[in-house]
């Protein structure tokens, strides 16, 4: 559904979007670069309002949220679109394309949080594609959402105004944030993107209340050496918070990487290691089966809190939100 955007303005003879951090200024007939909205010369429109190109029932573990009631199920749901364009994704054939190439389905608000209640879901995420490109439709669904007592989730690489941040945050719960790397040259060669925002998104956030969690694919020779992780574990430690949930995962060749090879096991071990030694609290690796560096540890004894095989999830020794064995309060949303 096209519909009229959320912030806009004018800048001499072109209109300039303020979604997100590219804030393109936008001709007369033309699109932004996230191709998902439209200037007529006097409005920007939005091209994706209700536009589903992807729904279902997932484990609230998949998105990944560890610390974010574990076990529960969350409505997914994406659009079309992305202010990203990087060469690794692995829903690039929706993140990457225009509204008129993918075939979709309208949903509306209602419908959306409808089925979410139905499907016996405790929260609702928009993701798969970047969820601040359909922010005017996320901003109604989160309203409507929370008036219907469901919890609201964006799966996001970071990359939205602080305009658009101001008006969605409050309306999420919770939010896992792509941290892709920690140079701004990876972010411009691989994501054309820039590293700042993200940084300055992620700290937002936390310091908005949002419960969140970091995300960090580790990819061969391009952000996993020691100094990436180290700045990476640096930055969360010193200007984040040492309790925020960090998940190291494993890079599979994909999209127009397909001759980088799998992230190493070891690297990715090491990474958790570097991680837990410099005070991080709670590490994971995914996309890595086989290993327990997805069960949850309590920080101060070892002791094992919640156990994860695949998105089988035992929490049972934590209903209290408490360690049994010695008593810390784990920060843990259950």
């Amino acid at each position: 559904m096209k519909r009229e955007a959320m912030l806009y303005e004018r800048s001499g003879e072109r209109l300039r979007c303020l979604i997100c951090n590219r804030k393109c200024l936008i001709p007369d007939g033309g699109r932004g670069y996230c191709l998902t909205r439209e200037s007529d010369g006097e409005r920007i429109y939005t091209l994706t309002y209700g536009e589903v190109s992807s729904a279902a029932v997932d484990p609230v573990e998949k998105k990944p949220l560890f610390h974010f009631y574990p076990g529960s199920l969350v409505y997914s749901l994406g659009t079309v679109g992305c202010n990203f364009r990087c060469r690794y994704c692995q829903n690039w054939s929706i993140s990457q394309a225009a509204i008129d190439s993918v075939p979709t389905r309208y949903m509306s608000p209602e419908e959306a949080v409808e089925a979410a209640a139905a499907s016996n879901c405790f929260s609702i995420a928009w993701t798969y594609n970047e969820p601040t490109m359909w922010l005017e439709y996320t901003v109604d669904s989160a309203e409507l959402a929370r008036q219907h007592g469901l919890k609201t989730v964006y799966v996001t690489n970071g990359y939205m105004s602080e305009e658009a941040l101001s008006i969605i945050g409050p309306l999420l719960d919770a939010a896992n944030i792509d941290l892709k790397g920690m140079s701004e040259r990876f972010y411009r060669e691989l994501c054309d993107a820039r590293l700042e925002p993200v940084l300055e998104n992620i700290k937002g956030m936390h310091d908005m209340g949002i419960h969140i969690e970091v995300t960090n694919l580790l990819i061969p020779g391009y952000n996993d050496s020691d100094d990436d992780i180290e700045a990476l574990v640096d930055f969360m430690v010193s200007e984040v918070a040492a309790d925020v949930p960090l998940h190291f995962t494993r890079f599979f060749p994909h999209y127009r990487m397909q001759d980088v090879p799998p992230t190493e096991t070891l690297t990715l071990m090491r990474a958790r290691e570097m991680a837990l030694e410099a005070g991080m609290k709670y590490v994971y690796v995914g996309n890595l089966p086989g290993t327990d560096a997805e069960n949850t540890y309590c920080p101060s004894c070892g002791e094992l809190l919640i156990k994860r095989d695949g998105y089988m999830v035992d929490a049972s020794r934590l209903r209290s939100g408490k360690c049994p064995e010695c008593g810390m309060k784990i920060d843990i949303m259950m």
